[in-house]
């Protein structure tokens, strides 16, 4: 299998490690294989791929979008070195309201799988950062919802202070007033 899967502390929040092949010519790797995903439970189909870039600082999240156009992401970076976050939103979850988050970079290829239930957000911390995504569903404004990046029931240890952040997330409210409509399905 060209993939090594670790479940993280949230294990729906799923850490995976794509196969490098190199040789003198530069490298090789699978980003996505459904077969190998599916085995390992990530039987979703993605249907749309997002690109970013981002400067030293920026805070991007926390994002979701609410059911029914709910959205997992495999996330992965191209170029530059983020901490990427995922928070669980679903309510009567062992794990609501807690996170998970890694260091991706481009030099460690790592990915992460970040379910539908649950917030995204990264921080850049290389002097820019290329960051893509495959999404489980398409993007909709009218379901497009967030979470303010620093609420203190949250508690994420960003490393960075003073984010670069958009006046949408700037303005978004604390999950205890979130509209959030997922529920813990065990």
């Amino acid at each position: 299998m060209p993939f090594k899967f670790e479940r993280l502390e949230i294990p729906e929040i799923l850490l995976i490690e794509p196969r490098v092949f190199r040789d003198d010519r530069g490298f090789f790797m699978e980003t996505y294989k459904k077969n190998d995903f599916k085995e390992f439970g990530i039987d979703n189909y993605f249907i749309q791929e997002n690109h970013s870039l981002s400067t030293k600082g920026t805070l991007r999240g926390l994002h979701y979008q609410k059911e029914p156009m709910a959205q997992g992401k495999l996330v992965r970076v191209i170029k530059g070195k983020i901490f990427d976050v995922g928070v669980d939103i679903r309510k009567n979850s062992p794990t609501y309201g807690k996170y998970a988050s890694r260091v991706l970079s481009s030099e460690n290829r790592l990915m992460l799988y970040i379910p539908e239930g649950f917030a995204h957000g990264f921080c850049v911390l290389s002097d820019e950062a290329e960051v893509m995504y495959l999404t489980t569903e398409v993007y909709s404004s009218e379901c497009d919802r967030g979470i303010i990046w620093n609420d203190c029931e949250l508690a994420i240890d960003w490393p960075i202070q003073n984010p670069i952040v958009s006046k949408k997330d700037a303005n978004q409210p604390a999950l205890r007033d979130a509209d959030i409509n997922f529920k813990y399905k065990p």
